[in-house]
């Protein structure tokens, strides 16, 4: 039997590859078939929103003995951020931070004298009786209908989260609940609006809560409990990164993949691919490609131009001069030069990123396989009944398929000038980049192992057979995962570490992208 756990120096790279490249396309696979114990992550739905934010409600309440009012008030203005509120409130007082977030006590608030009796509203001027108005806690008192007009007004302009008192130069919020009533009774559309912009600012001004990007949207917000830079997977399947909400992409930063995906999509490579490869035609300006060995191009707009410098010449080319021109030695101009460097760069790491991708896409459909020789496997009369190996052998293929896809992205920008240009020396580069590359082999040479064995038709093997590609599958998932890990520290400490620019990663996690666990209503 192979043993394939050993030490850091065993490690062999395989050149056997053999990648099927496909079109890439950005369909989600469901690669995470491993679930975590225990989520620190959780899916609100809109059944579970209004819970979710009472825990924080009551949280504040409980410590501040505040309202529910003033106790959304102050986390709306201090985003949701509950620590961060009871530090303000530790290290200033309640005094401080009522004010700050314009709650104003309910000093002012006493029922009106009369019903008979009038008041002057301020704001329009007229005379009306006093149970026509309504008086705020920060003691100001205006008709029902200019308030009315001023929550419609707030709400239209994207503040209705924190409408404040008409009064000049006043900064208290005003009662969510007198704005409940008071839109209730002539603009009950707008309290209903009101009311969804209450609910759903715990989702839109939490820094720990995000909606899933997913599209169709599927209605859920992801809540984090620890580190915002994180990936996670939602309950409709869709994985991302809760930081930048795009796809997850560790171990690239947010802003090396934000770059790449660009830079794969557009035209840019093309118009590297025409700046090295083609000459502007010095008449017409349009790119021309020579297709013979002859210096002598001619555009299609009839311009004849030397290919050695570009420039304009005349018909007739001789061995030893062009008729109207003439230029010295042959020089290849710096800017094409570079183009087609810069070109064949990127062709080297987009390729190989693209081939475990298009592999990750054809391994994935093992798990129909795998499940299916499982079956057969489970009905012989065999002393093995536990195959759960094979299921966490695929799941550490996946996960370190599609770490070996993103680390070519992230090799791509890590060792090249658009973003740490002048932060290391030529040598501190060479450095970094084989110590890098060391590692990537040996996690590429460990994946292929893992991929072969499971592609074994095990199920048709003797039992001795089939324990030793058991034990074959244990061996490389402990190396693979480890080999992952150790990429990761590189990353962190290594590469990223000692640079001015910080570029963080999300963690690595051995059991794959961290499946949320839906908030109970």
């Amino acid at each position: 039997m192979v043993d394939y756990v050993s030490s850091d120096d065993d490690y062999q790279y395989s050149d056997d590859q053999d990648y099927s490249a496909d079109a890439y396309e950005s369909d989600e696979i469901d690669y995470q078939l491993v679930t975590a114990k225990a989520s620190s992550t959780q899916v609100i739905t809109k059944e579970s929103l209004l819970a979710a934010q009472r825990e924080d409600l009551r949280s504040v309440m409980d410590m501040l003995s505040v309202k529910e009012q003033h106790a959304r008030t102050l986390l709306i203005y201090h985003r949701w951020d509950v620590e961060k509120l009871f530090a303000v409130y530790v290290d200033n007082g309640v005094t401080h931070l009522f004010t700050e977030a314009g709650v104003a006590l309910d000093k002012h608030h006493h029922s009106n004298s009369s019903v008979h009796s009038l008041l002057m509203c301020e704001i329009c001027i007229e005379d009306v009786p006093s149970d026509e108005a309504t008086r705020m806690d920060c003691g100001h008192c205006f008709c029902n209908t200019c308030w009315t007009e001023h929550f419609v007004v707030k709400i239209n302009e994207g503040q209705s989260k924190r409408i404040r008192c008409m009064a000049h130069k006043c900064y208290s919020i005003c009662d969510e609940a007198v704005v409940r009533t008071l839109l209730g009774r002539k603009h009950p559309d707008m309290a209903e609006k009101y009311e969804r912009f209450l609910l759903e600012s715990y989702i839109e001004d939490n820094k720990r809560v995000k909606w899933c990007p997913s599209i169709p949207h599927c209605g859920n917000a992801i809540r984090v409990e620890d580190d915002e830079l994180c990936e996670v997977e939602c309950s409709c399947g869709l994985q991302f990164c809760f930081s930048c909400l795009s796809e997850a992409h560790s171990p690239c930063s947010c802003l090396m993949w934000e770059l790449w995906a660009k830079k794969c999509q557009d035209e840019s490579e093309t118009v590297n691919w025409i700046t090295g490869h083609t000459k502007p035609c010095p008449k017409c300006h349009k790119p021309v490609e020579k297709s013979g060995g002859c210096n002598l191009v001619s555009c299609i707009c009839g311009q004849p131009f030397c290919w050695v410098c570009g420039g304009a010449t005349g018909r007739d080319h001789t061995w030893s001069s062009i008729a109207g021109h003439s230029c010295g030695r042959f020089k290849e101009q710096e800017s094409a030069e570079r183009a087609k460097r810069d070109l064949y760069r990127y062709m080297h790491y987009h390729n190989r990123y693209k081939a475990h991708t298009d592999s990750f896409k054809l391994e994935s459909e093992l798990k129909e396989t795998l499940q299916g020789r499982i079956d057969i496997s489970e009905e012989k009369d065999s002393n093995l009944r536990d195959y759960s190996w094979v299921i966490n052998g695929l799941s550490k293929l996946f996960r370190s398929r599609r770490v070996l896809s993103y680390s070519y992205a992230f090799a791509f920008y890590m060792f090249g000038d658009e973003l740490f240009k002048g932060e290391m020396s030529n040598a501190q580069r060479e450095i970094k980049q084989n110590l890098f590359e060391d590692q990537q082999q040996q996690l590429e040479a460990n994946v292929e192992k893992i991929s072969k064995i499971l592609a074994e038709p095990f199920d048709s093997f003797p039992h001795d057979k089939v324990l030793e590609i058991r034990m074959q599958i244990i061996n490389q998932s402990t190396v693979i995962d480890k080999l992952c890990q150790k990429m990761y520290d590189c990353i962190e400490n290594d590469l990223l570490g000692s640079l001015q620019k910080t570029h963080s990663i999300a963690l690595y996690k051995s059991n794959g992208i961290e499946r949320a666990s839906e908030l109970s209503v």
